[in-house]
């Protein structure tokens, strides 16, 4: 099987590479395809690109799609945080995340660090983590009304740093509501899951977003769900692709990327 993946960051955001050092190392590791997604623009997401780097980064895929077109389909496509304020029309693809929560008129990282998450919950929760959750889902359950994009991004992003449920218990009834609420909303739309193994990469999560319990519940549903290593640095590129396609075959062997 060849992988291709379609949510790569590059130097003009987070990522570690420029955009023709991943594309060499897509040729190299036998990929079809190659989707650049660098973060949008938006006051919520420190990670987000400026207005000059959104153009530029651009400009750049624009230019590799030219020149790398007979070896590789490269697609440009952006990953459109809820509260991103750029329009996404000149995209070849969206993926729609959510990456903070909106409180008494403060945007509070979901994604930051540990420590930040804590004093988050702690300063605007009251240490009530199952409202921070409930708070988040409610953006993700919106998230393709606003951006209308074509992939759900890492889904639970929420649980980045509740490994071994140390922040807060995925199976308590708050958790299982939130989720699902969202989970059932989006299913309804035309968007494809990612299996978005990122967080193992940077060793957060020893599994990919969506945990497993979400995973049955898309699968049962016939959800479209699409791989992806939420790629910072080019040696992560398949990273766990092996380990999860068991997982997504059945679906992906029948899905068309047409977004």
């Amino acid at each position: 099987m060849r992988f291709s993946n379609y949510h790569t960051h590059t130097r003009y955001c987070d990522g570690a590479d420029s955009p023709e050092e991943l594309v060499r190392e897509a040729l190299r590791l036998g990929c079809p395809e190659l989707g650049f997604s660098g973060h949008s623009h938006s006051p919520a997401d420190e990670c987000g690109m400026t207005p000059e780097n959104t153009r530029a980064y651009t400009r750049e895929i624009r230019q590799l799609q030219t020149r790398y077109g007979e070896q590789i389909n490269i697609r440009l496509g952006i990953e459109q945080d809820y509260f991103s304020d750029m329009p996404t029309d000149d995209y070849d693809y969206v993926i729609g995340s959510v990456h903070a929560v909106e409180k008494n008129g403060r945007y509070l990282s979901v994604d930051k660090s540990l420590e930040d998450q804590i004093q988050t919950v702690q300063d605007y929760y009251d240490g009530d983590f199952y409202a921070f959750v409930e708070d988040y889902y409610a953006l993700v359950a919106k998230v393709f009304d606003k951006t209308h994009c074509h992939i759900i991004g890492h889904f639970d992003l929420v649980t980045k740093f509740n490994e071994g449920e140390r922040l807060f218990e995925t199976g308590h009834p708050r958790y299982r509501d939130a989720a699902m609420a969202a989970l059932e909303h989006l299913a309804t739309k035309p968007v494809i899951f990612e299996i978005n193994t990122g967080a193992i990469s940077r060793g957060y999560r020893k599994t990919a977003y969506p945990a497993d319990f979400l995973l049955r519940e898309l699968e049962a549903r016939g959800a479209p769900l699409l791989l992806s290593s939420d790629c910072h640095k080019k040696q992560d590129l398949l990273l766990g692709f092996d380990r999860y396609w068991g997982c997504a075959r059945g679906i992906m062997e029948k899905l068309e990327i047409s977004f």
